[in-house]
């Protein structure tokens, strides 16, 4: 295994801590609920759900995080703002994990800063994201919420290689007068989250594995992604899927152990469903890091899933 010479930080969102030295924490997992299509949804515009159904995946992704010893996230997508602050109430209510708001619509998100912020959820609260998109008046909501926490997303739409998202983050990468980090901390965010963005394979996915390790030697924030959607982009993928469904989830879900190995500290893994699944998986990637990191790190945390499952 590797150790960063650049020191690493560790931030805390509401007791769920991210950051540091490969081997030193669990790999943090946020599962998607309320997704594009997602089958307990039966009016996404308004927020109408099953909420029985959406009660269970979030119990066994909770029985699944205090089993292993991954601390859990709650990853809410929403394309209104009726269904984002339904949604919100609702995940708040049966689990203490920490959430993040995701919406294509600049508007759903920041009305849900300033909503979370009124209802004082802002601490449990991670926004997604600080992009090359962002507007003034969004930078405006964010200051005006009490978030500190956001991920801070390395996608270039101009130049995809590892220099143009580094640089999109550190100096604007001639798209933006400043980078993203500087607008970020402009906004308020302490706890900086770095995504180093997923293209489609073929298309420079792999880039994102190189740009984690760059991007916590570089600045030291933690870094993750959303890997699962490298494979679901891959078309080859796709047919076999048409074959055997298994196949193309075992690719999903394996993905989650790749960005663990280049030193990741959370992943955006995907449908809640697959928590079953990843939980265990991401576990047994943590545990080899850690034995491998042994003589690295001073300490592996005791909420590890060395300590917990072997």
């Amino acid at each position: 295994m590797f150790c960063f010479q650049k020191e690493q930080n560790i931030v805390n969102i509401a007791g769920v801590k991210m950051g540091g030295q490969p081997g030193e924490l669990p790999t943090v997992l946020a599962g998607t609920i309320f997704y594009e299509g997602h089958k307990i949804v039966e009016n996404a515009d308004i927020g109408i759900f099953d909420r029985f159904a959406a009660e269970d995946l979030v119990n066994v992704q909770d029985l699944m995080s205090d089993e292993t010893g991954n601390p859990s996230i709650v990853h809410i997508f929403a394309n209104t703002v009726e269904s984002m602050q339904k949604y919100i109430d609702f995940v708040s209510s049966v689990t203490d994990s920490p959430f993040i708001i995701d919406s294509p619509q600049p508007e759903v998100r920041m009305a849900s800063a300033e909503y979370v912020t009124d209802i004082g959820l802002a601490d449990k609260t991670i926004y997604n994201s600080i992009n090359m998109s962002i507007t003034e008046a969004e930078c405006e909501a964010l200051r005006l919420s009490d978030i500190d926490s956001a991920i801070v997303l390395g996608f270039n739409a101009m130049d995809s290689s590892l220099e143009g998202r580094m640089s999109l983050l550190e100096d604007g990468g001639k798209l933006l007068d400043k980078g993203l980090i500087e607008v970020a901390e402009d906004c308020g965010i302490s706890n900086i989250l770095i995504d180093p963005s997923i293209t489609p394979m073929g298309n420079g996915a792999g880039i994102a594995l190189r740009m984690t390790m760059a991007a916590k030697e570089k600045w030291g924030f933690p870094v993750g992604s959303g890997i699962h959607n490298a494979p679901s982009s891959w078309r080859w993928l796709k047919e076999k899927k048409k074959l055997d469904p298994l196949v193309y989830r075992m690719c999903d879900i394996g993905t989650v152990t790749m960005q663990q190995l280049v030193g990741g500290d959370f992943v955006l893994y995907g449908p809640i469903e697959n928590a079953l699944y990843t939980f265990p998986m991401a576990a047994m990637a943590d545990i080899m890091i850690a034995e491998a990191s042994s003589d690295l790190v001073s300490q592996t945390a005791s909420r590890h899933p060395l300590n917990r499952l072997v």
